[in-house]
This record gives structure tokens, C-alpha cells and sequence, in this order.
């Protein structure tokens, strides 16, 4: 690891070491001898290379791409595992045994020891190579109910304590295990710098240093340490860094955007995770959505090839990410040989693994695909799968830990889980040494987090996006609530929920607990950085329980660093909690004093990502020229230190009265500040909080359906008339869009339409003011079963009656029977397919 060392110290540096050496250089070309040059732990196994030389020359073409093509587990089934010797399958965020979210654990092992028997059956032919099943384990073994969730990464980066995430490794890969897989796709090693991004929080910091520090010590703690003797065995898993390259430093934040920062800092900076990774042994690393300067990252050769397998030593196999190949120019989800020119190994094919398995056979036998390629690819994972000792190994029941569901949240497991969240919250204000809090006293805890194991827990929980869950779906976990009840009625005290502050009898202190909701990857990805476009009650009720004369520590669950001046100002205390995972106790360990009087737990977290003054900073990362944070990188307060602040700006530097974005619908969810509601003939409208809902009337009925992106769509049939609507939260001044030719761009899909169906588009201002536009005429001029994009001008709703400066529903859909539409997407824009005419 002597590269590590000047990486490090440019790393400090961040931006900064952008060298001007290169300023001569074209965009996004990539000179591999600058790289840094890990050495890879593994040395060459005689024996391993003999065995995968004799099993390859047995392989068919068929075998062999086989081993290149990764299925999704809602898309595959056991016997055609057998029949197309597939080499992998994954759990995607929303594939679950049975379709369920919330299946046992034991049909999860079930389901592995299925696909295994299948990879190993023989009997039609081919040979028993056994099948590697990949699941995202982002913070614990998030998919099954039951397991130990750790805090995600930003409240991991907060702890600074690299040994802590060596044993919540440890623990993942066991219990991981248990119910039957042998792979895991973590850890990311983003290094965010815009904390717009969805997926911040699956970064440890903004800081490269930081991360590099937790990166190897996590894929020890995964797979074991390279050259011990438990090195892959039962008790782990097989790891993979993530995602390679650049996809913390996307322009504005946008998640699979574009990367256009300088080979210096691409190098320094997002690469800074995968030297000691890549020096523990990591077997894999997964390829990134986004582009480099223009390039898919899973067509980029000189990324791919020559850099990190080339000057980086890295000795494992690459993966892509979902359908990731499909976006690289020329290819498809289905065909893309320039995938694999270019160095993937695996490629990710969800939902679409068949028809990439027989487009790429063709490619090898053609030549197009040169077999020398193919080989070198599957003998990579081959050489994975022997390392693991998987071909010597029964079943995944049968293994060491095959079934032991006793490991899933364990007192154990648990304990370690709380000691993460314990060091994971950040104090940001103390005003007159408020905190610790004395258990013995009346204490009301309020807000929608504070009982709210979804919101604690964040995405990748359960299900994709971390929604449309039920608190007993973790049967082993404590709501922030739950230990803070715990203890204060322990000690003597009195505690009392009231979310909405409502309280029976006046308390002495409140702990008022509100944040994000739960959202993964895209869905998260916001314009700017006022907490719900400063639209929040919390506000309010930390004002009015102020106003009561009550002391109030705010608690604020977030995957990111938000403007919040106003909440910090109001409260006397702030925490940032970040999204603790399944232990809830472990705030109220240091919140609260013992029995006893004394402090049981300080604060000791510590920022790992730097806290906006303004909510248009958010590019705001340590050692920029003109850093300027509200609270700096590495800020947090301990009990000793004197948490008074002064009042702190409340200008937020962007508009908050007007549309903070452009999109309003996307991928499945709406944006933030608005919501999707279904509402039946019978005039009942009900809220969307799971991708698929029917109305109580069965009028309306909606399921997700995958789009170029996993769930990246909405179907709605229509049994009855009925409406989908967009909902905002608060009215949207849209006044100056409506002036000029902009348009409602409504991404759809029409899969059935009677003859004489209408379908209106619906908008309203008030309570009795609604404007209706015919758009049936469009619709009818679109093609069954292909999507386009039908504009909606945003004159023609003015022109219908509506109040533009106060919107509160900006679109809707009305139907009926027999009408059957997809929707992928809604935005304000001018790039359209067919257009609506006004009506005169």
C-alpha cells in the first residue's frame, strides 16, 4: 500500500489538487501511468489456474456467456438457471421471494438453495458450476425483516472510527449469510461533493481522505483479511467497491448524470476508496452509471481496462449495475458487446438477461465479441467463485451458517448496531447546556420521526425506496421512541408521545423528532437544500411548544446536510441524527443522563460532510476555494464544550415561494413537495405511500412496472372513472412558466384506449376553482403500447379558469373504464411528442 500514502496527501487536498500540469490536457482523457498502483494481495494460485484452464476447455460458447450474464431474481427462475447455466443472480431493491417485501427469512434461503441445485443439476447437459447470488446489503442485511440496521454511511462517516466498521462488516456478511447469499454490493465509496445527490448518504464524506479510511477496513471486515485463514469462507461474503467511477462528483448532483471534473481530480478524489480496497482483496467492483466528459462509464475501456485492471492491479471481476450496459451509445438492454470490449465482466441484465444472453452469444460466434474477451471475463469470476471454495460447497442451508435466523438482530449484533448510532450524532447547538437531559423528568417526545421506524431506517430497507413499510416489520428494533420511553420510565420519569405536540399534561423538556422521508438513488436527488422547500410544520411545532414555555431538542433525520436555520434557531438543542438504522436506544444513551444523575454517553460524532449556510451551498466541501459552511467539516460539540449559538441567518439564498423544480413525477414517486393520490368514483382520494395501490372503490388500480430503470414507472387501469392526481403540499406559484409557450411534458404510455374514451387533464386552484383540458385527441395520435411525451401548454390550463399563482393540484388525469395508462414521467418543459390543442 505504498501508493496510498501521496494519494492521501493530494486526497487532503481535495480540489485543490486538480494540478495545473494537465490544464493542457482534453476533457476527459485518462493517462493511466498517473494512477496510483495498488498491489493486489492474491498471488497467483497454481492450482486455481489449473482447475478453471481444465473446466474452461470443456465450456460451450452458451456456458461461458452465462457466466457473464447477471438475472434478477423477479425475473428468473430456478429451472431457467438450469437451462441457461447462468452464473449469477441478485436481489434488486424491489425483487423479493414471492414478490413479497416482507418475506421470511427462511424463504430467502429456500430461494438460494433453489438456484443452487439448479446451476449444479447436470442433467440436460453443461457443466455444475455453482451460481453467486448478489444482494445490496447497505446497512446490515437490509432486505430481510429481522436483521441488525446499521446506520447508513454518512452516520458511519460521523464516527470516525474505522475498527466499529470492520466489525458492522463483519456482522453484515454473517448474517447475510444466514439466509443464503455469498455476495453483497457494498461498499459504496462515493466521495459526494454535491449533496443534492439521491444517494449521499450512502457516501461516508465529501472528504476522499475519510473514505479511503473506511474502504479497506470494511472489505476486510466483509470478505476476511487476504491470506488468513478465514479468508471467504462461511462466515463472509464476497465484496464489491462501488461505483467505479465518479459518481459523487456528477454535474448539479444529478444521480447516472455526467462527470466532468479533471483526470486529477477523478483520480484523487473518487478514486481515493478503491487503492486500499483494491489492496484488501476486493473481488469486485462494480461499474457506475454515470459518464465521464460524455463516456458511460460501462463502455469506458480506458477506466475499465487500463486503469483499473491494468495500473491498479485490481485482480477480481467487474459487475455493472442495472441495465447499465444498455446506456452505453450503440447498445441496448439487450444487445451490447461493447460492454465487455471495454472490460465488464458481468453484466447486470435485471429484466432483460435473456435476450443479452442470446445477442452476446452471437457476438462471440461472429467475432464481433473476441473470444479472447470472453475468456479472460469468465475466468475472473470464475477464479472468485473458487477463492470462496463454492465448488466444494452443499447448498447455502448447508453451510455454516446456512438457517442460523438466531443471528439475525441479535443482542450481539444490536449492541454494536447502538454503540454506531451512539457515535454516529452530531450536537450542532446547546444552548445553555440543555443536554444531557435528566431521565426523572416529564419528558414529551414529538414529531413524525420520533415513532417511525421507515424514516429511522432510509431507504434500501426492506423495500427499494425504504417506503410503504410496517413497524412489525422489524421485529428486532427500537424507534427512536421506544428507547427513549425505555429509559426515562426506568429512571422514574414521565414519557409521552404526541407527534403533533398535542400533550395532556405540560412536560418539562420535548424532543421533537422530524427529517427526510425515505427515498434511494434518483428519488432523492433535490434542486437545493431547504429542508421540504421550507414548507415544514416541524418549524411550527418547535415554535409553538417554545411558545408553551417548553425547552426543545430537536432531533433531525436526514441523509444529508439540509438548510435548516430556522429549526436551529428556534430549538435550544439540535442533533443530527442522520438515518440510524434499527437502534433508536442508542440516541436516548446519550441524550439522556443515567439514574444515577450522570452522563452516560457524550457526543463524540463529528461531521463528515460540511453543513450549508445557505441553501443554494451545495457544493460546499472542505479545502474549495472560499469555503464557507455554516458548521465546518469535523465540526461537532461534545458535553464539554459550550454549545451556545448565535442566531444564524435566516436567508436561504433561493426563493423559497417559487417551484423549486421542474420535474414533478419521476421514476415512480413524485417530487419533493408534492404528492400522488389515486381517487375512486366515489369521490375517496387516497395518498400513494407503496408502488402499487387500488382504490377503496376499485375504480383505480395502480402497479410499478419497470421502464429504462428498475420501477421507473407507474400503470394505472381504470375499472371506473377516477383520477391521478399530483397533489402540492402547498400552492405552487407557476404564473411566469404560464407565460410563454411551456407545457406540462407528461411521459405515458398508452396500453388501452375504447374507442370514444376521454381523458382529461385536470388542474386546481382553491377549493372550487378547476380547469379541464381534453387530451384525448393526443392520445388517440400516439401508438398502443409505445411511450411519448404529450405536452400540455400551460396557457390552456390558465385558459381553463385556474389561478396560476396558486396552484394546489398542478396536473391530474381523469379516466374511465376501460382506459389503461403507464406514466414515467411529469415536468415543465417545450420538448414534446404530441401536443394538446387549447379548446377556443
Amino acid at each position: 500500500m505504498k501508493s496510498l500514502k501521496p494519494l492521501l496527501l493530494c486526497a487532503a487536498l481535495a480540489l485543490a489538487c486538480s494540478s495545473a500540469a494537465h490544464a493542457a490536457t482534453p476533457a476527459g482523457q485518462i493517462h493511466p501511468s498517473q494512477w496510483p498502483q495498488p498491489s493486489w494481495p492474491l498471488p497467483a494460485d497454481a492450482a486455481i489456474e489449473r482447475r478453471i484452464d481444465d473446466l474452461m476447455a470443456k465450456m460451450s460458447v452458451e456456458e461461458k456467456v452465462g457466466q457473464i450474464v447477471q438475472a434478477d431474481i423477479g425475473s428468473i427462475t430456478p429451472a431457467e438457471v438450469r437451462k441457461y447455466r447462468l452464473g449469477s443472480v441478485l436481489a434488486g431493491g424491489g425483487s423479493d421471494p414471492g414478490g413479497r417485501y416482507n418475506a421470511k427469512p427462511a424463504e430467502w434461503l429456500a430461494l438460494a438453495d433453489a438456484y443452487w441445485e439448479a446451476s449444479m443439476d447436470t442433467s440436460g447437459g453443461g457443466h455444475a458450476i455453482p451460481i453467486i447470488w448478489g444482494i445490496d446489503a447497505m446497512h446490515g442485511q437490509s432486505n430481510v425483516v429481522g436483521a441488525t440496521l446499521f446506520p447508513h454511511n454518512i452516520g458511519l462517516g460521523a464516527t470516525r472510527n474505522p475498527d466499529l466498521l470492520r466489525e458492522i462488516a463483519r456482522i453484515t456478511a454473517a448474517e447475510t449469510r444466514t439466509t443464503g447469499m455469498e455476495w453483497t454490493f457494498a461498499p459504496t465509496v462515493a466521495v459526494p461533493q454535491d449533496d443534492r445527490w439521491g444517494r449521499a448518504y450512502e457516501g461516508y464524506s465529501e472528504d476522499p481522505a475519510l473514505v479511503a479510511s473506511y474502504a479497506g477496513v470494511f472489505v476486510e471486515g466483509l470478505q476476511g483479511k487476504a491470506g488468513a485463514a478465514d479468508f471467504l469462507d462461511d462466515h463472509h461474503v464476497m465484496t464489491t467497491v462501488k461505483h467505479f467511477l465518479g459518481d459523487g462528483g456528477t454535474t448539479n448532483g444529478k444521480d447516472q448524470g455526467d462527470t466532468t471534473v479533471t483526470e486529477a481530480q477523478l483520480r484523487d478524489i473518487h478514486a481515493a476508496g478503491y487503492v486500499p480496497a483494491i489492496a484488501a482483496g476486493a473481488q469486485s467492483v462494480m461499474a457506475s452509471f454515470n459518464s465521464f466528459h460524455g463516456e458511460k462509464m460501462h463502455g469506458h475501456k480506458p477506466l475499465m481496462t487500463d486503469v483499473l485492471k491494468g495500473q491498479m492491479n485490481f485482480g477480481g471481476f467487474v459487475v455493472g449495475d442495472w441495465n447499465g450496459h444498455g446506456q452505453v451509445k450503440g447498445c441496448s438492454n439487450t444487445d451490447c458487446a461493447q460492454t465487455y470490449i471495454a472490460g465488464m465482466d458481468m453484466a447486470m441484465a435485471p429484466d432483460t438477461w435473456k435476450g443479452l444472453y442470446e445477442s452476446t452469444v452471437k457476438h462471440v460466434k461472429e467475432g464481433r465479441l473476441p473470444m479472447v474477451r470472453l475468456d479472460d471475463a469468465v475466468r475472473r469470476i470464475l477464479r472468485a467463485k473458487m477463492r470462496m471454495g463454492l465448488f466444494e460447497k452443499p447448498k447455502p442451508s448447508a453451510r455454516a451458517l446456512g438457517g442460523k435466523f438466531e443471528l439475525l438482530g441479535s443482542p450481539q449484533h444490536r449492541a454494536v448496531a447502538r454503540q454506531a448510532v451512539r457515535e454516529s450524532l452530531v450536537l450542532l447547538k446547546n444552548q445553555g447546556g440543555l443536554l444531557p437531559l435528566s431521565p426523572k423528568q416529564r419528558v414529551l417526545v414529538a414529531g413524525d420521526g420520533a415513532d417511525s421506524m421507515t424514516k429511522q431506517t432510509g431507504g434500501w430497507t426492506l423495500t427499494w425506496q425504504g417506503d410503504g413499510t410496517r413497524r412489525e416489520d422489524f421485529p428486532n428494533a427500537d424507534t427512536l421512541w421506544d428507547g427513549l420511553k425505555a429509559q426515562v420510565q426506568a429512571a422514574g420519569g414521565n414519557a409521552e408521545l404526541a407527534l403533533d405536540g398535542a400533550y395532556r399534561n405540560k412536560p418539562d423538556v420535548a424532543i421533537v423528532v422530524f427529517g427526510e422521508d425515505p427515498y434511494a438513488e434518483f428519488q432523492g436527488d433535490l434542486p437545493d437544500l431547504m429542508f421540504k422547500g421550507g414548507r415544514s410544520g416541524d418549524l411550527e411545532l418547535i415554535r409553538k411548544l417554545k411558545a408553551d414555555g417548553i425547552p426543545v431538542v430537536a432531533v433531525f433525520i436526514s441523509g444529508r446536510p439540509l438548510w435548516l436555520n430556522r429549526e436551529i434557531n428556534a430549538a435550544d438543542a439540535f442533533v443530527a441524527a442522520w438515518l440510524p438504522g434499527s437502534e433508536g436506544a442508542g440516541l436516548a444513551d446519550v441524550l439522556l443522563r443515567g439514574p444515577d444523575g450522570k452522563t452516560q454517553h457524550d457526543f463524540s460524532g463529528k461531521l463528515s460532510f460540511s453543513w450549508p449556510r445557505r441553501a443554494d451551498q451545495y457544493a460546499n466541501n472542505v479545502g474549495q476555494p472560499g469555503y464557507d459552511p455554516q458548521f465546518a467539516f469535523g465540526y461537532g460539540l461534545t458535553y464539554a464544550d459550550k454549545g451556545d449559538l448565535q442566531l444564524l441567518s435566516e436567508e436561504p439564498g433561493i426563493d423559497p415561494t417559487a417551484s423549486r423544480t421542474s420535474t414533478w413525477f419521476d421514476r415512480g414517486v413524485a417530487a419533493t413537495g408534492l404528492t400522488l393520490r389515486l381517487t375512486g368514483a366515489d369521490g375517496e382520494a387516497m395518498d400513494i405511500v407503496h408502488p402499487n395501490a387500488t382504490t377503496a372503490d376499485g375504480s383505480v388500480a395502480m402497479t410499478a412496472i419497470n421502464t429504462e430503470v428498475q420501477e421507473g414507472g407507474r400503470q394505472f387501469n381504470f375499472a371506473g372513472n377516477g383520477l391521478i392526481e399530483l397533489r402540492a403540499n402547498a400552492p405552487l406559484d407557476l404564473d411566469r412558466e404560464t407565460n410563454g409557450d411551456v407545457f406540462v411534458i407528461a411521459t405515458l404510455r398508452v396500453d388501452t384506449l375504447p374507442a370514444g374514451a376521454r381523458v382529461s387533464y385536470l388542474a386546481t386552484s382553491g377549493k372550487t376553482t378547476r380547469g379541464e383540458v381534453s387530451i384525448s385527441k393526443a392520445l388517440t395520435a400516439a401508438k398502443v403500447g409505445e411511450w411519448t411525451r404529450v405536452g400540455v401548454p400551460l396557457r390552456c390550463v390558465r385558459g381553463a379558469g385556474v389561478d396560476m399563482k396558486q396552484v394546489d393540484i398542478p396536473m391530474a388525469l381523469k379516466a374511465g373504464k376501460g382506459v389503461r395508462l403507464s406514466l414515467a414521467k411529469v415536468a415543465i418543459g417545450t420538448d414534446y411528442d404530441q401536443k394538446v390543442t387549447c379548446a377556443k
